[in-house]
């Protein structure tokens, strides 16, 4: 398998960190949606990442449907999400939110920075929208009470909201301080000490042009 795509992406980094927790071998190719453009369109022409080559050759894009396909492989003993049930709609339903959150912060940093004079309504619109999720995401973290969010198992919901998190928190310094929600604040640092989270890191560093 091939992933193409930065590990300072959110969604890459959520696919990075399944194929190592299923032990599947993959090659990596860092490409940037900018710097790199010509050589991921070549692959996938959305020019967007995570893009996941299989082996038979067949192209995958957008996390989710990426993740579903590794799932497959993985045995029921270490799957990342129940195979069915209401268990498996609610880490959806996480991951569904995390996801959001990361479109959000990528739609906020690209006003911020690839626009003379950032819309200040648009931008009062997604930072509220933003704050709303965090709020119920970190209610819903600390009255659940287990190890991680849905147990005593990683889960894809536990990787999807520490991704995001990271990324937003790189990609909007002065504006979101994670401290502020305290229960996600723990969730993040519990995940970011395992291994396979500090094995696939990648600091946000904005470079305009290249990223």
């Amino acid at each position: 398998m091939i992933l193409i795509g930065q590990f300072d992406s959110p969604f890459v980094r959520r696919v990075g960190i399944t194929l190592e927790t299923y032990g599947i071998p993959y090659e990596h190719r860092p490409w940037a949606v900018f710097g790199d453009a010509e050589c991921v369109a070549e692959i996938n022409p959305l020019i967007r990442v995570p893009t996941l080559v299989l082996d038979d050759g067949l192209v995958l894009v957008e996390t989710l449907a990426i993740l579903d396909a590794l799932d497959e492989q993985a045995g029921d003993d270490c799957v990342l999400m129940a195979r069915s049930g209401p268990a498996r709609r609610a880490a959806l339903r996480v991951c569904a939110f995390a996801g959001g959150i990361s479109d959000k912060a990528v739609a906020l940093f690209y006003e911020q920075n690839f626009h003379e004079a950032p819309n200040a309504a648009l931008l009062a619109r997604i930072d509220a929208q933003l704050r709303r999720t965090l709020d119920m995401l970190n209610a819903e973290r600390a009255a659940g009470g287990y190890v991680w969010w849905q147990g005593d198992a990683l889960t894809h919901a536990d990787i999807a909201v520490a991704a995001t998190l990271r990324h937003l928190s790189e990609t909007q310094l002065d504006r979101f301080r994670l401290a502020d929600w305290p229960a996600l604040a723990r969730h993040c640092t519990q995940c970011e000490a395992l291994p396979v989270f500090q094995k696939i890191s990648q600091p946000f560093i904005f470079i305009r042009g290249k990223s």
